[in-house]
């Protein structure tokens, strides 16, 4: 039967010659499995470049609940981040968080205040100017509270210590080692309490960056066991290091 919905793509493989299988998270299905058939035939009219990650379809697909690859029959583009694809900088964004997506998105069934989140992320990105160099870990935070690892916020400044294992702020380092200490606490208190906008205005060097980056990577590997090694992180590091 045929069903309309909307795609954010995460990543695709190669299938055939001609054909792709494109990984959607959608707005009404979770995340799916499309065959893209005669994407690099010159006569089909299907151009690779409009199947790329952080593109936003509307989608026309033969929707059948017990197959594990859905079948397209039409789309048109919702949202192509044409500013994301001409910068650098937001290109290694998008990739890295295509690849975090597609690892913690499993779930075959709507969360549409999810799909929203991760949709008006990507126009934010798209169209921001400047200042987008903390982005991807505020949105790797905000994601935090859609997949049900919400950390608690800080409710006493005294409270230097973050547990990454229990997701809280302590006056004092655990007993276990899954901890980071006050500097990193410090800068994950501020981003836990702001909004994309308000991330311009939390000062870090490129160091200090990463070292934040990668404990939040740290963060989901723990309450996310399923989580991939993230192989585009070490691009990223490079560029906002």
């Amino acid at each position: 039967m045929l069903h309309k919905t909307k795609g954010i793509i995460l990543h695709q493989v190669k299938y055939t010659d001609s054909g792709v299988i494109v990984q959607f998270y959608t707005r009404d299905y979770g995340r799916q499995a499309v065959l893209i058939k005669g994407m690099r035939s010159r006569k089909s009219g299907r151009h690779n470049a409009l199947f790329q990650p952080m593109f936003i379809l509307d989608l026309v697909i033969y929707y059948k609940e017990s197959r594990e690859v859905q079948m397209l029959k039409d789309f048109t583009v919702a949202h192509s981040p044409a500013q994301i694809y001409a910068d650098v900088r937001k290109c290694c964004i998008a990739m890295f968080l295509s690849e975090i997506l597609a690892s913690v998105l499993r779930e075959e069934s709507p969360n549409h205040e999810l799909f929203d989140y991760i949709e008006n992320s990507i126009r934010y990105l798209d169209e921001c100017d400047q200042g987008y160099s903390n982005f991807h870990i505020a949105f790797l935070i905000g994601l935090t509270g859609y997949l049900g690892i919400e950390p608690g916020k800080r409710d006493d400044p005294s409270k230097k210590y973050f547990d990454l294992r229990n997701g809280n702020f302590l006056h004092l380092p655990p007993t276990h080692p899954e901890y980071c200490e006050p500097h990193i606490a410090e800068i994950l208190a501020s981003f836990f309490s702001v909004s994309f906008d308000g991330m311009t205005r939390i000062p870090m060097t490129g160091q200090l960056r990463n070292e934040v980056l990668e404990t939040i990577i740290k963060y989901y590997g723990i309450h996310l066991p399923g989580l991939r090694r993230v192989n585009s992180i070490a691009l990223l590091r490079e560029i906002f290091g």
